[in-house]
């Protein structure tokens, strides 16, 4: 029934965008998906998501549906070529795995019967969901800024001063670092679905031998963040420092529409905030840190694993931080906001797996209520929270650091207990 509701609810939502984005003049995400099974598709997780989907398959079956999609993959790119149509830099593959997905489900509903059936379903349908999880974002994303002309920058970055206004150091930092250390956490800002859907490999490696999926993985998590962040972003719409005060960043925003040139190397003073317009094109997509939330969790998912993927974690997790200050997409407070909205998030997955857990929920109800006190106090008490620092920044950190220490006692009393085996007393040899 999880399943079938998840289903339903996705469904939906991507029907609902579908007709909002198309009021904007823009395809929706089930138009933009459907047109990749033939045109060239965007970059995107497409091949991630028929890794997620093999996870199902046998190693035989694996290699079959990788070199399918990569065959068709490769007749498309010369269909293209003979036909003198031009693609944009990256839109060559990817057509392939899209259609081995689709292919798939037309199998199981055609060729598989029970447990089988529904097992290949579930396959196909977290394949499809990261892959439609990635043409939703978009469409939220312009939805944000075409329904938000205002935003609330000037009051965020005011609460900022709380933190010391981390991004303009950040930003400072970065640039002094030079072209290695700039790359590097681009490399990282980018990729973080890719590092998502390792740490999920992982976790997954054992469902084709088992037959049947574990009761909580990265990938029920990460959809949800990227399901209800959007929701946030249109309640509190914020465009981030380098933009607001900055000279904006891929193509969007510029110096006429900040309000003023000061990111990263002039202080920002402390001022009354105000509302503030801002362009149609760039994404409201600040409050809470999305990419924040996404890295904890990827963090705390690789707990478990061997020396290397934890190592990895850590790395991803301390990058993704560097990265979306340094590159001015995000404040300090965002952050924090997006710490207690991950582990949030992930507290409520792993109640409901436990049958609602009474501690669990209790851990639910208080990140969100240290959630929503965060945003009121962005919103209606910035200049307090300018005028007093040290107070009001020990106690932003005693709240997000109160959500991780109920974190990680709930979810420890949900660990199993190994009991070591006692060492049988020796007997005495008989006369």
């Amino acid at each position: 029934m999880l399943w079938v509701t998840a289903g339903v609810a996705a469904l939906g939502l991507l029907v609902a965008l579908e007709f909002t984005a198309r009021r904007y003049g823009q395809p929706g995400p089930v138009a933009d998906q459907l047109k990749e099974a033939i045109f060239a598709p965007k970059p995107g997780p497409l091949y991630g998501g028929l890794a997620l989907m093999s996870v199902v398959l046998t190693w035989p079956q694996r290699i079959i549906a990788v070199a399918a999609a990569i065959g068709m993959d490769g007749v498309l790119v010369l269909v293209r070529w003979a036909a003198g149509v031009k693609v944009a830099d990256g839109h060559f593959f990817g057509n392939g795995a899209l259609l081995v997905m689709l292919g798939y489900g037309v199998i199981a509903v055609a060729r598989r019967t029970g447990p089988e059936r529904v097992l290949l379903l579930k396959g196909v349908g977290l394949g499809l969901l990261l892959v439609a999880g990635r043409k939703s974002g978009d469409a939220w994303l312009l939805i944000t800024s075409k329904t938000r002309p205002t935003v609330l920058d000037q009051y965020v970055a005011t609460a900022d001063h709380a933190l010391g206004s981390p991004s303009w150091l950040a930003g400072r930092m970065l640039q002094a670092a030079g072209p290695i250390g700039i790359h590097t956490l681009d490399l990282v800002y980018a990729k973080l679905a890719v590092a998502a859907i390792v740490v999920a490999l992982y976790q997954l490696r054992h469902v084709a031998v088992e037959r049947r999926f574990p009761s909580h993985h990265l990938v029920r998590t990460f959809l949800l963040i990227g399901l209800l962040g959007p929701g946030i972003y249109m309640l509190f719409p914020v465009v981030g420092p380098v933009f607001a005060y900055g000279p904006g960043a891929s193509g969007t925003g510029g110096v006429q529409w900040a309000a003023a040139d000061l990111w990263p190397h002039t202080p920002l003073p402390i001022t009354t905030p105000h509302l503030m317009s801002y362009d149609r094109i760039t994404p409201r997509n600040c409050m809470p840190s999305l990419h924040t939330a996404w890295a904890v969790v990827i963090f705390i998912h690789t707990r478990k694993g061997p020396r290397i993927l934890r190592c990895a974690g850590t790395f991803w997790l301390v990058a993704t931080l560097a990265a979306t200050l340094g590159f001015g997409y995000h404040y300090g407070v965002d952050l924090i906001a997006g710490v207690v909205f991950a582990l949030t998030i992930e507290a409520a997955l792993r109640s409901l797996d436990r049958g609602r857990a009474r501690q669990g929920i209790k851990l639910v109800v208080y990140g969100t209520a240290v959630f929503t006190a965060l945003l009121v106090s962005y919103r209606y008490l910035p200049m307090e929270m300018a005028g007093h620092q040290e107070v009001s920044g020990s106690l932003l950190i005693l709240a997000m650091a109160s959500v991780i220490y109920g974190y990680v006692r709930t979810t420890r009393q949900w660990e199993p207990t190994v009991v070591a085996a006692r060492k049988p007393e020796p007997q005495p040899e008989p006369v």
